[in-house]
């Protein structure tokens, strides 16, 4: 079984910054591409930052210039530098990950959420 646990979500002022993380843990083989998505109370679930296991990133336009996605050098934790955070920021933020164990390949996983709340 694969966990992806969230921390660092928070109350912030406009203008300030947070740091997510997510660790996954589990029987692990590998895991391709961790993300970040967030979603705000009425609208869908949106892709804020994705980074494959080759540091490749993209982002939503949204947030460019703004967010850094990172992996550790285990690959198995990502972080999500937040800075110049705005009041439309505010969401629950979700990682997910494509995890490969000795069962399953690509296997699409979701952490539970963390709140980043943004006031103006």
């Amino acid at each position: 079984q694969v966990q992806l646990v969230e921390s660092g979500g928070g109350s912030v002022q406009a203008g300030g910054s947070l740091r997510l993380s997510c660790a996954a843990s589990g029987s692990i083989f590998s895991i391709n591409v961790m993300g970040w998505y967030r979603q705000a109370p009425g609208k869908q679930r949106e892709l804020v930052a994705r980074i494959t296991k080759g540091g490749i990133t993209n982002y939503a336009d949204s947030v460019k210039g703004r967010f850094t996605i990172t992996r550790d050098n285990t690959k198995t934790t990502v972080y999500l530098q937040m800075n110049s955070l705005k009041p439309e920021d505010t969401a629950v933020y979700y990682c997910n990950a494509g995890v490969t164990t000795l069962a399953y390949y690509g296997m699409d996983c979701w952490g539970k959420g963390t709140q980043v709340t943004v006031s103006s």
